[in-house]
């Protein structure tokens, strides 16, 4: 066997179908990107036609299979309405990426009850309600691959967490869960821990030189991450190479966690 064939049986996403949120920027699009290019079939589902059209635009021009589906992850309707219109574009999904999130930080004193539900809807709510979509089939077929992406703030508190911090620790949990409830059956869940990284998501921090380089500093690689850091990641997890890692977090991040 070659050594370009063996990696293809390990990694190659050829016949599987993704579904990604918040594919069309930042972190979820570099995964959109990367397993496209391992040969999926991705949908991305995120707000705005304009940078989804863009994305698959971009995707198609280099030979890959990709689709999109404008939709608002803030209500339990636009989930499920998003999820129906994502399987009908290449077939149900035998993976799922969470990315789509909002990154609101008020002080916790000023939190309040429209911004905890804000974040709770679109961070937590979303993945939940689509992974009860498409979970169950990926188990009754045999195979399936769920990917969340978290953040540092689900295992430590700093630069005002708040409900931020809530959503992505409980989301660290809903994993967990759907690892138990699902991984006999062939399906596994994971979570992708990023560390500080430069996308839109980040702005606040990211036009703060001073706060950027402070930040940098705390890695062990000296940088802070980039989009394109995910990809490698994301692939191993979508593919048959991980199929005996499942209920784990996987950090991203440049030694950021552990320096």
């Amino acid at each position: 066997m070659t050594s370009q064939a063996y990696l293809s049986e390990l990694f190659s996403l050829d016949g599987r179908v993704a579904v990604v949120t918040g594919g069309s920027s930042g972190i979820g699009r570099a995964i959109a990107g990367a397993l496209a290019r391992a040969g999926a079939g991705v949908v991305l589902v995120a707000r705005t036609k304009e940078q989804l059209e863009e994305t698959v635009g971009e995707l198609t021009a280099d030979g890959c299979r990709a689709g999109w589906v404008a939709a608002d992850l803030g209500t339990r309707d636009g989930v499920r309405a998003a999820a129906e219109e994502a399987a009908g574009v290449f077939g149900e999904p035998n993976i799922l990426v969470n990315s789509a999130g909002i990154n609101l930080r008020p002080p916790m004193g000023e939190l309040g009850e429209d911004v905890w539900d804000t974040t709770m809807a679109v961070n937590l709510q979303a993945p939940f309600l689509l992974g009860q979509r498409f979970g169950p089939g990926m188990a009754e077929r045999g195979f399936g691959r769920i990917i969340h992406i978290t953040s540092q703030q689900a295992h430590r508190a700093f630069v005002q967490s708040g409900a931020y911090g809530v959503s992505k620790g409980a989301l660290e949990s809903l994993a967990r869960s759907q690892a138990e409830a699902w991984s006999p059956y062939g399906v596994t869940v994971n979570t992708l821990v990023p560390g500080f990284v430069m996308t839109p998501l980040n702005r606040r921090l990211s036009s703060d030189p001073e706060k950027v380089a402070a930040l940098a500093a705390r890695t062990m690689t000296g940088r802070n991450g980039l989009a394109k850091d995910f990809e490698g990641a994301a692939v191993f997890l979508a593919s048959r190479a991980s199929a005996y890692v499942t209920g784990q977090s996987i950090f991203v991040d440049g030694g950021f966690s552990v320096h």
